[in-house]
């Protein structure tokens, strides 16, 4: 029995091949094949596993820049698991198309504006993937994910939520957030005795809060807002770009799940609430309220034309749309903090500091602020006001182009991609365009490492650079709420500059830049604040 436990002998070391006149060389090869030990089959496929690893590289790979042999299976996994912006810096400026292949997934990254753009546009070819994982924390059946004419449908009835009327409608919300976490921002640098602290996770959590009133206005509780901006933070976590197919249990995925599953749940909630009160005639107070008063209207002109009753004094939306359940509405909104979270977190980061470094722009911006607001620095401002301030906005789309939150859109092949004429991603590929190269193209910004509002100020870098913002991407894909976005940040900074004054604490890693889904100063932003006095 104890030889039993430790030998083995191969099944096939008994078996006897018929006689014939088989070639010696052969009959070597079946010999030393039916009497191969249990390692020696193992090393033996594992040896053609790693082969046939390495030869499907090399043939996705052709003739594009890439790592000359693949680590086996794994490749840059490790790397992939703390990436460093030096490390994707490196990539883009290693030619237009380059790659890596991490566990089964092969990835191409496009480099320059006019790949990057043609990626963006190709629907035919590609759909956006986000990441691997990403379905399984969004659901599989989000909107996002959808293709082709579903997708086009299901964006026309998100067009009417961030019209300049509904954008009107949500600024008193926006402005009531500011003004709760400024006075918090003072609290933090009074509780701290003066010193600075680091602020990058203070406004993750204001970026959460206002696009959650934003979004659900005040159907949900102060609580669920605190809840939720601080739980938020794992579902960035679990975004990594490659990650397991599956959700282990007690892994950044399984939290990152568990997070948007609550906070779903929350946002249904805050839905059932809504339909209640618009049903009742109440005013638009979010998105939530504009949506659901659409899917309203759209019903009561159904049913007015379906049995031919007058539709005077109806409102038809366009398009019409069905009713939507608390969770379908939950779901969508969720993705739109989804795209929203971790891009305004990183230009709130990087605003606060970059004004910090530079009065001059600071105090234009104050300038033009207090002007607008007729001196009175705790006035609200409307649509017009904010519109108005073309220096505000400048040094917004400025920071945009020079701190882009987001860097790298993941898309997959639905099938072969020929990309250029001597390269075609494989189906079922990654292809990644970058926008960061295109945002920093010489030939189009004059000193582009520079942060210059001027240039969209005074400049023709509007006119010139036309085809190389790609700060929210281009083709059918296009970020839905970038006007919002972007009228979002120069209402936080003008408010911001007539109300506080703050000191960035530099450090030697301020003009460092981390990869946290989207980019921040690797030191988190160090700062005081004051109140303003005038």
């Amino acid at each position: 029995m104890a030889a039993n436990a430790t030998s083995f002998t191969s099944p096939l070391a008994d078996f006897k091949f018929p006689a014939g006149n088989l070639p010696p060389q052969v009959d070597y090869v079946l010999d030393t094949i039916a009497n191969a030990s249990v390692m020696t089959w193992v090393f033996t496929l594992l040896a053609v596993a790693v082969a046939y690893d390495q030869v499907s590289y090399f043939m996705q790979k052709g003739s594009i820049v890439g790592p000359a042999f693949k680590l086996p299976f794994m490749g840059p996994f490790l790397e992939s698991l703390n990436p460093k912006f030096e490390e994707y810096m490196a990539k883009w400026q290693s030619g237009p198309l380059s790659c890596v292949s991490i566990f089964h997934k092969f990835v191409v990254i496009a480099s320059t504006r006019d790949l990057a753009r043609k990626v963006f546009n190709s629907p035919t070819y590609v759909k956006p993937c986000v990441v691997d994982i990403a379905t399984k924390i969004l659901g599989e059946d989000s909107w996002v994910f959808l293709d082709g004419k579903a997708h086009v449908d299901y964006r026309k009835g998100l067009n009417g939520l961030f019209t300049r009327r509904a954008l009107e409608c949500y600024l008193p919300g926006q402005e009531d957030v500011y003004k709760q976490y400024f006075a918090g921002f003072l609290k933090i640098t009074k509780d701290a005795q003066g010193k600075p602290v680091p602020f990058m996770h203070v406004f993750r959590e204001l970026m959460c809060a206002v696009s959650l009133r934003t979004f659900a206005g005040y159907y949900m509780t102060d609580a669920a807002v605190k809840k939720i901006a601080d739980d938020y933070y794992l579902v960035t976590a679990a975004l990594d770009l490659v990650n397991f197919p599956i959700i282990i249990p007690y892994t950044r995925t399984w939290y990152g799940k568990r997070a948007a599953v609550m906070v779903m749940d929350e946002l249904a909630k805050c839905a059932a609430k809504s339909k209640i009160r618009m049903a009742a005639g109440g005013d638009i107070t979010c998105i939530m309220d504009a949506w659901i008063k659409d899917m309203i209207d759209s019903k009561k002109w159904v049913e007015a034309t379906e049995k031919g009753l007058s539709t005077e004094g109806l409102v038809k939306p366009s398009p019409l749309l069905r009713d939507f359940t608390d969770m379908e509405i939950s779901r969508t909104l969720f993705t739109f903090l989804f795209a929203s979270q971790d891009a305004t977190s990183s230009a709130a980061t990087n605003m606060f500091q970059v004004l910090a470094q530079r009065p001059d722009v600071l105090d234009r911006v104050r300038e033009e602020n207090y002007r607008a607001r007729n001196g009175d620095i705790y006035a609200p401002v409307n649509l017009d006001q904010l519109e108005s301030m073309t220096y505000t906005r400048a040094v917004v789309r400025e920071l945009l182009r020079w701190r882009p939150p987001v860097i790298m859109v993941p898309y997959k092949t639905k099938k072969a991609f020929p990309v250029t004429d001597t390269y075609t991603v494989p189906k079922g590929a990654m292809v990644i365009p970058t926008t960061y190269m295109a945002l920093r193209d010489p030939d189009v910004y004059e000193n582009p490492d520079e942060f210059d509002p001027e240039r969209y100020y005074t400049g023709d870098a509007e006119e010139k650079g036309a085809k190389n913002y790609l700060v929210f991407g281009t083709g059918p894909h296009y970020c839905l709420g970038q006007h919002y976005a972007q009228l979002n940040l120069a209402l936080m900074i003008g408010k911001a500059s007539i109300q506080l004054d703050w000191e960035h604490h530099a450090t030697p890693e301020s003009e460092e830049i981390k990869v946290f889904a989207t980019i921040f100063p690797k030191d988190d932003c160090p700062l005081t604040f004051e109140e303003r006095k005038w």
